[in-house]
């Protein structure tokens, strides 16, 4: 049950996020929302990476399954960087909003490559899964180093 509860927790986020993503009643709401979606998305992200690094054993079905919420929540925090959201508790960078084409291009390129660790990790191959968290871990740090404050 426990290593299911993460992924109901995933699938049910993905569910009622739309609705949710087209409105939120305060800024503060939209930034609270992305950053849950990036904790979660970190937390599984790392549990790959820490397998892919070997500072944890390989399993390959955990491998498979955080890889799997992770590509679900990395769909997830784009539309809560909507107007008013670029002040409050939150360390985006203001060319979030002024230079919102390259933005767009660096969360599409993380989403992808997160697909392709998706995908490696289904396969249990642990040399594929280590490619493609390497790839999938540029992204994330590309955008971190354009977007994101220290």
């Amino acid at each position: 049950m426990q290593k299911i509860a993460p992924l109901v927790l995933a699938l049910a986020a993905v569910a009622v996020s739309a609705p949710a993503m087209a409105q939120f009643q305060r800024p503060d709401d939209a930034i609270k929302y992305r950053k849950a979606s990036f904790t979660v998305l970190a937390t599984h992200f790392s549990r790959v990476g820490a397998m892919a690094n070997g500072r944890m054993p390989f399993d390959a079905k955990v491998a498979a399954e955080s890889a799997g919420i992770a590509e679900a929540m990395s769909k997830l925090p784009w539309e809560a960087f909507g107007p008013g959201t670029d002040r409050g508790d939150s360390r985006a960078e203001p060319e979030v909003w002024t230079e919102q084409a390259k933005f767009k291009a660096a969360s599409e390129k993380m989403m992808t490559e997160v697909a392709k660790l998706n995908a490696a990790a289904k396969t249990g191959n642990l040399d594929q899964i280590k490619a493609a968290f390497g790839a999938a871990g540029a992204s994330c740090k590309a955008c971190h180093d354009d977007f994101r404050k220290n």
